[in-house]
């Protein structure tokens, strides 16, 4: 049994870390002595080695304590996830450094890969293999054969452009692997045609409460229904970010303001900026 001050030494976790972790059901001491210092075993050693793994991530702690609680808890496929989480972000650190140091060299260059080759080619495949053979007569028809497409694919997704455009994304999902799926999953290509004429229905109802304030809500409810929607068709637990981003544009982009305007009404598209924002980025009172 250890004390609470030798974990604290010896994983430089701060005593009122540790007691906190316990008021909050997270991290229970697993006996006290008789003069009630907390005495943590081995086991409890693990449980917050696994706790640590997920705040290097900047999990919260209500997810982390929702985590192991789960009586399904599959220990060996956690740390399975937690290495490729790790892995993941030492790549991500060894290219950050490589172009660190090219730059300390003088070569003015940056690494922005986020997706390597193998998994651009693994986006590929589900891709094309969720492709109708109507979709695929397209492509052969546009670049001569699927295998051409393949090439060409590659190369673009490769590219530095297409490279921090995969970063946002990556942000959208919270994390790499969740980006990745998504890319690899796209769902039923069928549902996709249903989902835009929802959201354009949710855009023109939205249109229609040009001049209210974005704070009500009847504006509000709209937002919800477009975040609801959002959520089931690029498949994310949150938008927030995605959605702040498109906020941004749609108050800042002439061009996109120019094509909105003329299908909504002029000055919807701003409007819809500033409804988004608000939902998103309630004010201090509410």
């Amino acid at each position: 049994m250890r004390t609470v001050k030798e974990i604290s030494r010896l994983t430089g976790i701060s005593v009122r870390t540790l007691h906190y972790y316990d008021e909050i059901g997270l991290l229970k001491p697993t006996d006290k002595s008789e003069a009630g210092y907390r005495l943590y075993d081995d086991k409890a050693l693990e449980a917050l080695q696994e706790i640590l793994f997920f705040r290097e991530f900047d999990i919260s702690l209500k997810e982390i304590k929702a985590i192991m609680d789960n009586p399904q808890l599959d220990r060996n496929r956690i740390l399975q996830m937690q290495r490729k989480m790790l892995v993941s972000k030492k790549e991500r650190m060894e290219r950050l450094i490589a172009s660190i140091d090219n730059l300390l060299k003088g070569e003015d260059q940056m690494d922005f890969t986020v997706f390597g080759r193998e998994e651009i080619e693994d986006m590929y495949t589900s891709m094309v293999g969720h492709m109708s053979d109507e979709q695929k007569a397209i492509f052969i028809s546009h670049y001569g054969s699927m295998e051409a497409f393949e090439e060409h694919f590659i190369k673009s997704a490769s590219s530095e452009a297409a490279q921090k455009n995969f970063q946002k994304v990556v942000e959208w999902y919270g994390d790499k692997e969740s980006a990745l799926e998504a890319s690899k999953n796209p769902g039923n290509s069928e549902l996709l045609p249903a989902y835009q004429r929802r959201i354009e229905a949710i855009l023109k109802k939205l249109a229609a409460k040009k001049g209210c304030d974005v704070h009500s809500f009847e504006v509000k409810e709209i937002i919800g229904e477009y975040d609801f929607v959002s959520k089931q068709l690029y498949q994310m637990k949150d938008v927030t970010k995605m959605m702040l981003e498109l906020a941004e544009a749609y108050k800042t982009n002439r061009q996109i303001q120019e094509i909105q305007d003329s299908i909504y009404g002029e000055g919807t598209t701003a409007f819809f900026g500033e409804a988004i924002e608000a939902f998103y980025k309630p004010t201090a009172s509410e």
